[in-house]
């Protein structure tokens, strides 16, 4: 989320400082691990759709103009049992903005790629159009245009405090200086609850996750071009898994559930014996031909939100500092998209896509008490 709104605010000739608090590229967020998924058809809400749409218009518009490719489209299947959300809503969204898909049964999904192994009730949601990014590379090539664009990036310089001036702009105490400017975006993912006291308030918490990358027996059923993005929904949870991609092994994460409340100080970032566990259960069950050994196992942070949608918005008595984010472990596709909304909320202060229900507001009226 850092990475593109420098880019997208330096694209429009705006002054850009952005901080890190740690090097470029790190592993210590939530962006690592080679690829993230992004799915057009999504479960979560109709208003996802058309910045869905934007952010993959985004994407190979910014790997185009870096020379290279940060969006692989392969198709996505979100499967479950019938009547399950995530399957039932990634169709109804399909539905809703005419988007091409197709409702396969378990027998069709096995038959177009047989690595899947699924019980007969089972249905998917074929939709073309998903596929997944190159999260690292993206994130390098969101820098590298930021700085093109004369944006200054400081990379191992944590912000430590901030606050509002009478003068309607922002300081900000980094651990190396003091800096002043017009306006704040804080995209500091697992961080934001302590930057944002209002996001700690409520109830927003960093979680480990676990991403891992296995043998298989039959690679020749992985391999980009003939099997695509997923999500699968089965009694351990939901995992994700994409095609073979840069590594040798065959990439499943999840379970989506099975989330483990983390410190985002805490340098490990290896992910539980239980969550590897869950990971190497759904293999065996259903991807067998890639349930052989773990290549590598990782960890990530989520940051959930107590309904697992996005925050942003102005932080309250704060108008001049705008919060991006956490992302509930659903965020990363979004970054291309959430780059140019925060340029537009920067620069203009609205945006055409729907954001309302980003608010922080959302919050204060789920706690507020109703009338007997």
């Amino acid at each position: 989320m850092g990475s593109a709104a420098c880019y997208h605010l330096a694209k429009r000739g705006l002054r850009v400082l952005g901080l890190d608090r740690f090097d470029l590229g790190h592993t210590m967020g939530s962006s690592h691990g080679l690829t993230r998924i992004i799915r057009i058809a999504y479960f979560a809400g109709d208003h996802y759709v058309p910045m869905l749409q934007r952010a993959a218009e985004l994407w190979h518009e910014t790997g185009r103009a870096a020379n290279t490719t940060l969006m692989h489209v392969t198709g996505s299947l979100d499967i479950a049992a019938p009547g399950d959300v995530m399957v039932e809503g990634s169709i109804a969204s399909c539905r809703t903005h005419g988007l091409k898909h197709e409702t396969l049964s378990a027998t069709e999904i096995t038959s177009r790629y047989p690595a899947f192994r699924l019980p007969p009730h089972f249905i998917g949601n074929w939709q073309p159009d998903g596929g997944f990014i190159a999260s690292e590379r993206a994130i390098h090539v969101h820098a590298g245009l930021a700085i093109r664009h004369g944006a200054e990036l400081r990379f191992n310089e944590p912000i430590t405090s901030w606050r509002t001036t009478a003068a309607s702009g922002v300081e900000v105490t980094s651990g190396r200086t003091t800096y002043t400017a017009g306006q704040l975006v804080l995209t500091a993912g697992a961080w934001m609850p302590t930057l944002a006291p209002a996001i700690g308030a409520t109830g927003t918490k960093p979680m480990r996750q676990a991403i891992g990358w296995f043998t298989t027996r039959r690679p020749d059923l992985f391999e980009l071009g003939r099997f695509p993005v997923f999500i699968l929904t089965v009694d351990g949870g939901s995992f994700y898994g994409l095609p073979l991609w840069e590594h040798p092994g065959f990439k499943l994460g999840g379970p989506h559930f099975g989330r483990e409340d983390m410190d985002p100080d805490e340098p490990d970032r290896t992910p539980s014996a239980r969550q590897v566990s869950l990971i190497r259960d759904c293999l065996a069950r259903h991807l067998p031909d890639a349930a052989g050994e773990p290549l590598s196992l990782k960890g990530c942070i989520y940051t959930v939100t107590p309904d697992e949608h996005f925050i942003i918005d102005r932080l309250p008595g704060a108008p001049q500092v705008l919060a991006l984010s956490p992302c509930s472990g659903h965020g990363y596709k979004f970054c291309s998209v959430f780059g140019e909304i925060t340029a537009d909320l920067v620069e203009r202060g609205a945006t055409r896509f729907d954001i309302a229900p980003f608010a922080l507001m959302r919050f204060a009226d789920r706690d507020r008490p109703t009338s007997p």
